[in-house]
């Protein structure tokens, strides 16, 4: 038992850690119709990426952030552990993740949106 739920218990940590360092990579997903137009210039495509890290990404990160909070504060108070027999004891932990991993997305954002507001800036000074 202990063996399957480290299996799933690394496979969220990978996604969940995941995100912000897919994000620094630019492997993220998004609507590429746009965004990897001819059509589009450089400034365009730092508005879009502004405008998607602020409409979308910030607020997403920030939901997340609120509505675990008492989810994650109920596990670590009650130093929740598998109900299984022969399960891993220290699941809270797992839960805390989600916490650091939404400030990681929300902190990698954050300098993904100061490098495209540097790109404007640099564009519309020459």
């Amino acid at each position: 038992m202990a063996l399957q739920e480290l299996e799933w218990h690394l496979f969220a940590l990978l996604f969940l850690l995941g995100g912000a360092y897919t994000l620094k990579h630019d492997e993220h997903v998004r609507v590429d119709i746009l965004y990897q137009s001819r059509f589009v210039s450089d400034r365009g495509r730092a508005w879009i990426s502004i405008l998607g890290t602020c409409l979308f990404l910030f607020p997403f990160c920030f939901l997340i952030l609120f509505t675990s909070w008492p989810f994650v504060e109920n596990a670590f108070y009650y130093k929740e552990g598998s109900p299984d027999p022969g399960g891993l004891p220290y699941r809270f932990l797992l839960k805390g993740a989600i916490l650091v991993a939404f400030v990681m997305l929300m902190l990698q954002g954050l300098s993904e949106l100061l490098k495209q507001v540097e790109v404007l800036r640099h564009k519309e000074s020459r």
